[in-house]
């Protein structure tokens, strides 16, 4: 029987705490790098909702960045306006949906092979942009490429933690010291709210709402229920998922921080590494309140090597392929992902949704089978 239901001050927390920092740092280190957004205020409020979070379910419940946001934030290089807009509106739907219990519904009607087609989507896109950076510093980006590599073998065989972003990103402020010198120490600013406009709201609806959707209701909300039950023997339901996510961002989204929601991946890799109490949500909050001091200052970004946010996406757009291949129609999928590369995530989201019709109606039309 896993101890769930009370705080258990353990080692293994601590690798617990950290075994979801290779989703969460990378994308926002990456949009950090191209948007104008305050990064310190970014990491302060996911270290904020990483400790509620915890004690609200009890079990490491993961806090990670909205990732079709994120990544195509990172691609295209959309303003901080844009990101405050998908946030609030992502949030205001997912407040909704849970308040009035709308998740199961909701999901019968979006095809497995188009959630898949996302993730595989996003995969792509991801390593596509971290070629760029790859291009500007390949020594750095090889070298840490080579030990996210290493990490990733030798976690999958043994219980060894999986704590390779944290270790290239720790190597990259190394260089950068090393080059720059100690950057500015300083609290966060103080948030201010922003308040997107009328553009920000379209270009939010049209390029970030409708391929977020799917993703967070699927993986950040029904298969981390299910997850839950599974690993923690918790019974947490859909619609709570999808409160809090809908809570987490209208309430910090327009202060500066980046659109959050939780995550099957992050829990499974919480609990893999020995989290299992809200004191790995605890100390994983501290961790990240460190970095939000340390990279408060905006000059700081400034001294980190390109090669090591090229490493990071490649990591995370990998991750994000190994989920995408378990479809139950590759031509969809595969298909979905090429437009995705193409022509953008929204495109490729009702494009799969259209493809993916036409195959349920070519396969059950009479005389198909």
């Amino acid at each position: 029987m896993t101890e769930t239901r009370s705080l258990r001050l353990h080692p293994e927390e601590i690798a617990g705490s950290v075994g979801n920092f290779g989703t969460v740092l990378p994308i926002v280190f990456g949009v950090a790098a191209v948007a104008d957004i305050n990064l310190g205020t970014v990491l302060l409020f996911f270290a904020l909702w990483y400790a509620v979070i915890g004690i609200v379910y009890g079990i490491p419940i993961p806090i990670e960045p909205l990732k079709v946001v994120g990544a195509v934030v990172i691609a295209e290089g959309l303003s901080s306006g844009d990101i405050m807009a998908a946030g609030m509106l992502t949030g205001l739907i997912f407040l909704f949906l849970g308040l009035i219990k709308g998740m199961r519904y909701i999901r019968e009607k979006i095809p497995t092979s188009v959630i898949r087609g996302i993730q595989l989507g996003l995969a792509l896109v991801l390593v596509n942009t971290s070629l760029r950076f790859i291009s500007q510093d390949p020594i750095f980006a090889f070298a840490a490429i080579g030990l996210i590599a290493i990490f990733f073998i030798a976690s999958s065989r043994s219980s060894i933690p999986d704590i390779s972003a944290l270790i290239v990103i720790i190597a990259g402020i190394g260089f950068g010291i090393a080059g720059y010198g100690i950057p500015p120490l300083q609290l966060p600013p103080v948030p201010g709210i922003i308040i997107p406009d009328m553009q920000n709201i379209i270009t939010a609806l049209v390029r970030l709402v409708p391929p977020q959707f799917p993703l967070t209701l699927t993986n950040a909300i029904l298969a981390t229920s299910v997850l839950a039950h599974d690993l923690y023997k918790r019974e947490i339901e859909p619609d709570r998922l999808s409160i809090t996510i809908g809570l987490m961002n209208i309430i910090s989204v327009p202060f500066g921080a980046f659109p959050m929601c939780h995550g099957a991946g992050g829990l499974a890799a919480h609990y893999r590494f020995g989290g299992r109490t809200a004191v790995s949500n605890i100390i994983g909050g501290g961790i990240l309140l460190a970095f939000a001091l340390f990279f408060a200052h905006p000059d700081t970004l400034t001294i980190l090597p390109a090669g090591m946010f090229g490493a990071l996406l490649v990591f995370v757009g990998i991750e994000l392929g190994k989920h995408g291949i378990k479809t139950d129609d590759y031509l969809v999928s595969g298909s979905m992902a090429v437009v995705a590369l193409i022509g953008g995530m929204t495109v490729a989201f009702v494009f799969g949704l259209l493809f993916a019709a036409v195959r349920r109606r070519m396969q059950f039309r009479p005389g198909s089978g």
